[in-house]
């Protein structure tokens, strides 16, 4: 069956921007001109998807609003003859079907997946965090995943290598690898550190799903902080049917910490045009 819905959990508090995030969500931090969750929505859509699903939670309305029409802002530009930027604001919101849920259970990242089940019914379905910025090589991180379910029709999570740092940081994957790029999964053990690691592959932002995933999520315990950890339900299903990984090829940014937005913010300025000059003059400054 062809992936058609996309998931993105939006209701987090972005604690780590604040004060910046006190009033805005940190998805709406923009990289140059754009909101971290627009090129997030705009990868999806490249990747096929049609229904955009986005779970939000308190002080998010601004997301809602920026995948609207704003009529009264289309037509200023058209009276300052800004016809450029009008169609910009117009195509935004009709890259996709936007459908908005509110966040309701326990924290933790499996919440706004299983408060998504009545939408998403009986398909397979992709899950992309809000703020995990992913540059593809070639193709968008999310058609990596996408045909990598085509071929084994089983859930794909999305895989990385990292250094001995990443291992720190991420659920690092212990598995078999079945083909140059795709692995797998037996396990995913949450930051183990170098000496424990299983691998030196990190599960990192994007998942293709299948719906008995909901079942599993209803089972599953809280977990680590007393959240509902969609990893958790991931393992348990990885009981039942083969789960596998795919090596994508592409640059990560996790844009959910300052350095990570900050770096964006750089290499995206230097990959444009009308910004790349002038960046790279005033970074040979300091």
């Amino acid at each position: 069956m062809t992936i058609k819905k996309a998931i993105i959990p939006v209701a987090g508090t972005g604690t780590r921007f604040l004060p910046a995030t006190k009033a805005q969500p940190k998805e709406m931090l923009p990289i140059i001109d754009k909101p971290v969750v627009q090129y997030i929505v705009e990868e999806a859509v490249a990747s096929g998807i049609e229904d955009i699903i986005l779970v939000t939670g308190t002080s998010k309305r601004s997301i809602e609003d920026h995948f609207d029409y704003n009529f009264a802002l289309q037509s200023f530009l058209k009276k300052q003859g800004k016809d450029k930027e009008r169609q910009e604001i117009k195509d935004i919101a009709n890259m996709a079907n936007f459908i908005y849920i509110s966040q309701k259970g326990p924290y933790g990242n499996g919440t706004p997946v299983l408060n998504c089940r009545h939408v998403i019914g009986d398909e397979p379905f992709a899950v992309i965090w809000g703020d995990d910025l992913f540059v593809g090589d070639g193709k968008p991180r999310l058609r990596q995943l996408i045909e990598t379910y085509e071929k084994y029709g089983n859930p794909v999570l999305t895989c990385v290598e990292v250094d001995d740092e990443g291992t720190k940081k991420y659920g690092i994957i212990d598995g078999t690898e079945i083909e140059d790029d795709v692995i797998e999964v037996k396990n995913i053990i949450e930051k183990p550190g170098p000496e424990k690691a299983p691998s030196r592959f990190a599960s990192l932002g994007a998942y293709i799903l299948t719906p008995d995933i909901f079942a599993e999520l209803e089972k599953t315990s809280l977990g680590k902080d007393d959240e509902l950890w969609l990893v958790d339900a991931i393992f348990a299903l990885s009981k039942k049917r083969p789960i596998y990984a795919k090596k994508v090829k592409g640059k990560y940014y996790d844009t959910g910490s300052k350095f990570g937005w900050l770096k964006a913010n750089i290499d995206f300025a230097l990959n444009r045009d009308d910004l790349k000059d002038e960046v790279k003059k005033y970074l040979k400054t300091l």
